[in-house]
């Protein structure tokens, strides 16, 4: 994959700099990628880009529609490069609507979608630190270029793949929005306390904090009968899954008691036995050293150039039986494979050092 950039470098490479003049996220999002530095709205560097489209299967812009029209990279002028291009896009709210010419990031999606509402306090929304709308919003684009490549294959024609982080985020809670339109409930957040099941909600222990969540009626079930109350399997409170959201507050009472005087680590394991889903918060140098984390060989530790020691960057959370993965490269530096890219694409040394004098690349 072809990474193209601003001869300064593109925004994303900055945030949460750990060394080597580059940030945490910019070491996730690029492994296995070719850097080259270009201005794609100058005459030469349009005819780099149809060099370079002519020889993808995919084109992959980050930028909003009026843009990528002005520097001659929206999708009507790309097929005059490749009629068969697919192009893959994404907004924050959306193509149409009032706000669709609006920027935004990912928290413009948790904002909208009701999810930071319900998962705050009723007088302190929060939202996530985690960038879920952004990742989620990825990966339904890679689950379209995929359809995408497929439909190509049967028909020979490419398409535009369009994502929106709004959208995304409606998707994710959309059962939250589901269940208000149909019954109308005006929930309000209630921190991490569940609120359609329990006991569900995060635990105070001896040395920590666990999360506990009970779902379904053979769960709670082997709860009960673990915290030495068989009476509430025949409390009418607490038939339902919904009764005991509803009375969340006193089963959660009894689980916090019984953490209370326990150690994170011997609650996970009592729960784990009883088949009772249950975890340690984490902090994130916990989480790197946490054993079930280290076993599973997702965070692989990466060299770049100018950090003190190798970053810890994440693979692709899967497991394939026939398809093995490609061979890993670190992200790039800025403009690393300038050159190279352009000598495959048939320019001259002679042509690459012009370029680069008139600040095209």
């Amino acid at each position: 994959m072809i990474r193209i950039e601003k001869r300064d470098g593109s925004e994303d490479r900055f945030p949460a700099q750990v060394g080597g003049g580059v940030g945490a996220l910019f070491l996730q999002m690029n492994r296995n990628k070719r850097s080259v530095t270009l201005d794609p709205a100058s005459p030469e560097g349009r005819q780099v880009v149809e060099r370079m489209v002519k020889t993808a299967d995919v084109v992959i812009a980050n930028l909003p529609a009026a843009t990528l029209v002005s520097m001659g990279l929206d999708y009507q002028t790309l097929c005059t490069y490749r009629p068969d291009i697919i192009f893959v896009t994404n907004t924050a709210f959306g193509p149409v609507g009032p706000m669709s010419k609006n920027v935004g990031f990912d928290g413009i999606g948790q904002v909208m979608s009701g999810a930071v509402y319900m998962t705050g306090e009723p007088d302190q929304p929060y939202r996530s630190s985690a960038p879920w709308v952004d990742f989620g919003t990825a990966l339904h684009c890679a689950f379209g270029t995929m359809a995408a490549l497929m439909e190509r294959q049967k028909t020979g024609k490419g398409q535009i793949i369009q994502g929106a982080l709004l959208a995304t985020a409606l998707t994710v809670n959309n059962a939250s929005l589901i269940e208000q339109a149909v019954v109308k409930p005006d929930r309000i957040p209630t921190g991490n306390r569940g609120q359609t099941a329990a006991p569900s909600d995060i635990y105070k222990a001896k040395d920590g904090w666990v999360l506990v969540a009970v779902t379904g009626n053979p769960l709670y079930k082997r709860w009960a009968k673990l915290m030495g109350e068989p009476e509430w399997l025949t409390d009418p409170r607490f038939a339902t899954d919904d009764d005991r959201g509803r009375h969340a507050e006193i089963i959660s009472e009894r689980m916090g008691r019984w953490c209370a005087d326990r150690a994170a680590d011997d609650i996970v394991q009592i729960l784990g036995d009883a088949m009772i889903p249950c975890a340690p918060v984490l902090k994130p140098q916990e989480a790197l050293d946490h054993p079930q984390v280290r076993a599973l060989g997702v965070l692989q530790d990466t060299d770049y150039p100018g950090l003190p020691r190798p970053a810890p960057v994440a693979a692709v959370p899967l497991w394939m039986s026939e398809t093995h993965a490609v061979p890993r490269t670190r992200p790039p530096k800025l403009g690393e494979h300038t050159d190279e890219v352009l000598s495959e694409l048939g320019y001259s040394i002679h042509d690459i050092a012009g370029m680069r004098e008139r600040s095209v690349i």
